[in-house]
């Protein structure tokens, strides 16, 4: 049997789950902030074609002489650039793993307040 889906949902969806990437993308780019990384505008010509020539949201690791450098493209949230040395790269990717584990916390701790709800009916099924 196949079940036909209206295309208000489906266009629904499609909002909500791009307004979910953006506030993931908002919160990296708050992150990258917070770990060192410096924003550069893409406000010449030169400075938007090499935006575009860049993997959006990604980073890219180039080396200039002696120092690693970790750059950060974003074309649709600030049209700018992301900017850090392996440090602010080290605090970024730190301070994501600490965040991973605070949503994971935080939805053990929803999980065990459902778990109480549920306590009397458990073996009613």
């Amino acid at each position: 049997m196949v079940r036909s889906v209206s295309v208000p949902a489906v266009i629904g969806l499609c909002i909500g789950l791009s307004a979910c990437v953006t506030q993931r993308v908002e919160h990296r780019e708050d992150m990258l902030a917070a770990a060192g990384f410096t924003l550069v505008p893409a406000n010449t010509p030169q400075r938007q074609a090499s935006l575009k020539a860049l993997p959006p949201h990604k980073f890219v690791r180039q080396l200039h002489g002696d120092t690693v450098m970790y750059v950060y493209a974003d074309p649709t949230i600030c049209d700018c650039l992301y900017m850090g040395d392996q440090a602010a790269y080290g605090r970024y990717r730190e301070n994501v793993f600490l965040s991973h584990i605070a949503e994971e916390q935080q939805m053990t701790a929803e999980m065990n307040q459902n778990a109480m709800v549920w306590g009397p009916w458990e073996g009613g099924l």
